[in-house]
């Protein structure tokens, strides 16, 4: 695919962004800093990208601030970098930098402000050094639509753990809707290396796989097969409001050659949902250290991706600077990549896991209890300077050293994206543990699984996406049938319980109890009251006995519940309950559950 940057022609591959698109062909300085106009590079690969915005197209067509990581390449695309002049290889506005001691923020609303009769020069050169971007002077050539919509369960992410929870709850029966912002369903799957996992051999949600590409593939060929399943690309969730009502921008041409455009541009949903999961993922941080605005730095997860996605040999000699365990992977697949890894520098001390044995075994050396404090380069990186920790680990000690490099990834963990789970109404926590903010207690119908909540394995992440989907289409299934049986559904005041004992991955059955007891009496009488359980899409909903623990005196059969204060244990069919000689409450699950 050919298409044109700054003027000059270059060459593509269907599939690529154009960020990954002009760093194939060598352009690392896509940009210029607001204010001082330092150059900048490619920083991410999504939509957390703050470097590389682009002025797309031209008159009725042209797209101001355009991320380069999220602009899908296609045939006679023109772009330009914005806030440089006369060029973003030669700024002149660069000078700034050289007085940026004399500019500090906020310099010009003081400077300028006498004589006032000038104010109206001085403004028209302030604004045409100042921002980012050109707006179309044209009226918009595109046409929008909008359209309302009704499902069960709305899945916010195509990423392992949103496809999971749509794979259980399409199984379910629920009307399902999944939307994915990027171009194809898959996350953090689609920027890995696909190696065989002996524990991807087993039966994960039903489905076999030797490797993670065969078990996205297998999920999106069965989630496609399901009638009330709909599957939006293109799409982001971008409004949470009141009563589960959900906004989402669904984009339909942008990734399409100007002249083949034809029909909307873009398309509102405005859709009520009777269950949310929420599965957006999570964003890294980097690592603040002197001149990490250079071309060239970039975080990790954008490396791996750059790097096993689109194939892009970002480097010739990388350093890799980490706080956690997650950028050994992208050291792992630069070296794969051979791309030379001078070394890994890590600022925790003693590091030992299997992802450090990996390393050793491909000779890359791992410096612990380090960390990089200075980058060497302007347009392009040239070295890092690391110094090592003191036994604070608060402050720098020694001369250390420089390492010649042309990338330097980084990753200072990462910070679950939060944003719908606020607009929701939740208040997030900050985990300690996990040193970042996490979802708090849900206000709305809402569940939020995945790196979104803090959980950063892979299996543990599809495990969670699992029990979400089921649970979201068992919450929408007991509405009904209590809807059936009582004549309106359960409210907030009226809490009801819900069982599943369906083990649903790994060995985990999830087991969400509500403490508010609804009792109806058993047809035919008797002294026993009795509640409507439901046991999963399987055992579905039986009629239960209610039990005290007097009753254990011998065995009982399930189904039945055992009520002891304010505990509650079900009994599924097959199953049977007794009295521990410990003096506990024992269930003897049936064979298959």
């Amino acid at each position: 695919m050919a298409f044109v940057f700054n003027g000059r022609r270059y060459e593509g591959r269907a599939g690529d962004t154009l960020a990954s698109a002009l760093l194939a062909n060598g352009i690392h300085v896509v940009g210029r800093s607001w204010k001082y106009h330092r150059p900048r590079g490619v920083l991410g690969f999504g939509v957390e990208e703050p470097n590389a915005l682009v002025q797309l197209e031209s008159g009725a067509f042209a797209v101001p601030n355009a991320r380069a990581t999220e602009v899908e390449l296609y045939e006679g695309l023109v772009a330009r970098s914005v806030n440089c002049w006369p060029s973003v290889g030669f700024d002149l506005m660069a000078v700034g930098g050289a007085f940026g001691r004399l500019i500090p923020a906020g310099f010009y609303y003081k400077t300028f402000m006498w004589p006032r009769r000038l104010w109206p020069r001085y403004e028209q050169w302030i604004r045409k050094a100042s921002g980012f971007g050109t707006a179309p002077e044209l009226p918009d050539a595109e046409h929008y639509d909008r359209i309302n919509a009704h499902c069960d369960v709305l899945v916010a992410g195509g990423g392992p753990a949103g496809l999971a929870a749509a794979l259980t709850a399409g199984r379910a029966g629920a009307r399902v809707i999944l939307a994915e912002q990027q171009n194809e369903l898959g996350g953090g799957l689609l920027n890995a290396r696909n190696t065989a996992d002996q524990r991807w051999a087993m039966a994960v949600s039903g489905i076999r796989a030797r490797s993670p590409e065969e078990w996205l593939r297998n999920v999106i060929d069965e989630l496609s097969r399901m009638p009330q399943v709909q599957l939006l690309i293109r799409s982001t969730v971008f409004g949470y409001h009141d009563h589960n009502f959900l906004t989402i921008d669904q984009r339909l041409t942008d990734h399409l050659p100007v002249a083949e455009r034809r029909g909307f541009r873009e398309r509102v949903w405005r859709v009520r949902a009777k269950e949310v999961v929420l599965a957006t993922g999570a964003i890294e941080r980097p690592i603040v250290f002197g001149n990490n605005d250079r071309p060239g730095v970039m975080l990790a997860t954008a490396v791996s991706a750059f790097v096993n996605r689109y194939r892009v040999k970002l480097a010739s000699r990388a350093v890799v600077f980490t706080n956690n365990d997650s950028a050994y992977r992208t050291a792992i697949d630069l070296a794969c990549a051979d791309i030379e890894v001078a070394a890994i520098v890590d600022a925790r001390p003693g590091v030992d896991n299997e992802l450090a044995s990996q390393l050793r075994a491909l000779h890359v050396p791992l410096v612990d209890n380090a960390v990089v404090v200075d980058v060497k380069g302007r347009n392009r990186v040239r070295a890092v300077k690391i110094k090592a920790l003191d036994e604070s680990a608060q402050r720098v000690t020694g001369a250390g050293r420089t390492i010649a490099c042309d990338l330097l990834a980084v990753s200072g963990g990462f910070s679950p994206a939060l944003h719908l789970h606020a607009q929701s109404g939740g208040k997030p926590r900050f985990d300690d543990a996990k040193a970042c903010f996490v979802p708090g207690l849900a206000v709305q119908n809402e569940r939020s699984v995945g790196a979104c909540n803090g959980t950063f394995d892979l299996h543990a992440c599809i495990a969670e996406g699992l029990n979400a989907g089921a649970l979201a289409a068992l919450a929408e299934s007991f509405g009904q049938e209590h809807e059936r049986t009582y004549g309106h559904r359960a409210g907030p005041d009226e809490p009801v319980e819900i069982v599943n004992l369906r083990v649903v991955a790994h060995g985990v059955s999830d087991r969400p109890r509500v403490p508010e007891r609804l009792r109806i009496d058993r047809p035919g009488g008797g002294d026993r009251p009795a509640r409507r359980v439901y046991f999963g899409q399987i055992l579905g909903w039986r009629e239960t006995p209610i039990l005290d623990r007097r009753a254990l005196a011998t065995p009982q059969e399930g189904p039945c519940i055992v009520e002891e204060y304010d505990a509650t244990c079900a009994v599924p069919p097959g199953s049977r309950a007794m009295l521990h000689p410990s003096g506990n409450i024992a269930i003897e699950l049936g064979p298959g559950i």
